[in-house]
């Protein structure tokens, strides 16, 4: 049994129920299947797509994108989505690392396909198209399939994902996901979000995201419910499907929150019929938090990491969540913990690194076992995260390990400082650094983003700080900038604004 057999099996059940909905197009459960089996039979029969092979997709979210992820599970093979807002040559980077044997890609990224034949002519290259009516490359090759789309000796175990991680250092790394790791991380969503066959997901974040397809969308379509999507997340987008397509569920993280409720029509969209928002991918201010609860929507929080496919500590609709900033309990079906540098648990409220075990947890990064070695250790994934549990065993997350600023002995997490900053009516965005000094090694930089419209000083920026926290946290300087560096979740790339100011 694979994982495309969980459509099947809601197929079975429910035939006529929508699946997917996408541009005002919707897909049965049955048609789904019926997709998913077609395009497994066109790879294996016209791509020669095999067990353990990988199959590269660019390209916006679509029913499609979906159909090929299925497909994959069907053969064996491994699907790498592809991030379309890196540069052509990061792409390639991608692309030459996984050695992969096709590519589908739809007509807008067609640039990465014309220095591909020179760097990988091996490789098959197939226009993607959004809609299930014959036209188009994909359709055409569908058409030419015939026979058996199976592959023999697939099971749970087999690699299905390859996700590259940003490259924060050098070359970005391949996580590798199995199957079975997705139908885990699918029941610790549908035990986070109370979630049944009833509910109707709304996914704004890109697929090329282990959140955008993973925290609601395949589990989601594994119990029998319906997804839309949206291509890309446009806020007027969001707000009228709220209102009209009257969602259920959907994933959001803070860049999308905030351009939400900036929005004209926020106070005024019914959403109804939410039964909850979950988020996280980051930092999440408080405020944002707040401003989605006064409108009568539980939020909750979701921590984990590409490598942990994405689901590891949450909270749970239903349950507490009036910690604030906690990001809950480890999962349903794995085991998270905080340690010191030698894999020691370290006492409530002291800080220490998260590490992760389960089913749920990649098996190595494609390639490169001195990577692999690094992260998994006796079962155990060290994400490069700092938290503190309290004495209930609830998670804060602190910051990144690698953000960790030292200034005279004395560690200093960044998104402190960032969460305080983003408090003061005129700054919008915030990120924090260490830059060098002489006589304390790091300091903090505080890189701020001012509202529009808005005045604010070094000084009152500094005296807002200095009411809330230790002198020693507090940034010697302050450089204002008219945005910050962020990837396609929102999550800004500290690791850019150290290139820039010396960090």
């Amino acid at each position: 049994m694979d994982l495309a057999d969980l459509i099947d099996r809601n197929a079975a059940f429910t035939p006529d129920k929508p699946a997917l909905r996408c541009q005002g197009q919707a897909w049965s459960y049955a048609v789904f299947a019926m997709r998913i089996a077609a395009l497994a039979r066109a790879m294996k029969l016209q791509l020669g797509v095999r067990r353990g092979d990988r199959v590269a997709v660019l390209a916006l979210n679509s029913p499609d994108y979906l159909a090929l992820l299925y497909a994959c599970a069907r053969l064996g093979a491994m699907l790498v989505p592809l991030n379309w807002r890196l540069a052509v040559p990061e792409q390639m980077f991608i692309l030459r690392d996984a050695d992969v044997k096709a590519l589908f890609v739809a007509d807008a990224f067609d640039a990465v396909c014309a220095p591909l034949a020179d760097v990988l002519p091996a490789t098959r290259i197939v226009g993607l198209d959004c809609a299930p009516e014959p036209g188009g490359d994909l359709a055409t090759l569908i058409d030419a399939g015939s026979g058996d789309g199976r592959e023999p000796h697939v099971d749970w175990h087999a690699p299905l994902l390859i996700v590259y991680t940003a490259g924060t250092t050098g070359r970005p790394k391949g996580a590798v996901l199995t199957q079975e790791a997705l139908l885990w991380n699918g029941v610790m969503s549908q035990h986070m979000h109370a979630m049944t066959a009833e509910d109707h997901v709304l996914t704004v974040l890109p697929f090329f995201h282990v959140g955008g397809m993973n925290i609601q969308t395949t589990p989601a379509l594994h119990l029998g419910a319906t997804v839309t999507i949206h291509p890309r997340f446009t806020a007027d987008d969001t707000l009228h499907a709220f209102a009209q397509e009257r969602p259920s569920l959907t994933v959001l993280v803070p860049a999308t929150i905030q351009a939400l409720i900036e929005h004209p029509r926020w106070q005024d969209t019914d959403l109804s019929s939410l039964r909850a928002v979950s988020t996280g991918s980051t930092l999440v201010p408080q405020s944002l938090v707040d401003a989605i609860t006064a409108r009568g929507v539980p939020v909750l929080q979701v921590y984990g990491a590409t490598e942990t496919s994405p689901i590891a500590v949450y909270t749970r609709l239903g349950g507490d969540l009036s910690r604030g900033s906690s990001t809950g309990l480890p999962g349903l079906v794995c085991e998270a913990r905080v340690v010191d540098g030698d894999g020691q648990d370290v006492l409530p409220g002291v800080p220490g690194e998260v590490v992760v075990r389960g089913p749920n947890v990649l098996t190595e990064y494609w390639g490169n076992a001195a990577a692999t070695a690094e992260a998994l250790r006796e079962g155990w994934f060290w994400t490069g995260d700092i938290a503190v549990r309290d004495a209930d065993g609830n998670f804060t997350i602190q910051d990144r390990k690698k953000n960790m600023i030292v200034s005279g002995g004395e560690n200093i997490y960044p998104a402190e400082i960032e969460r305080v900053l983003l408090e003061h009516p005129a700054v919008a965005e915030a990120a924090v650094i260490g830059v060098p000094d002489p006589r304390w090694q790091e300091v903090p930089l505080a890189i701020v983003v001012p509202r529009p419209g808005a005045a604010v000083t070094q000084d009152e920026l500094r005296a807002c700080l200095m009411s809330q926290l230790a002198r020693f946290k507090v940034p010697r300087q302050f450089v204002f900038a008219a945005e910050l560096p962020r990837n396609a979740l929102g999550k800004v790339q500290h690791f850019r604004l150290r290139e820039t100011y010396g960090g």
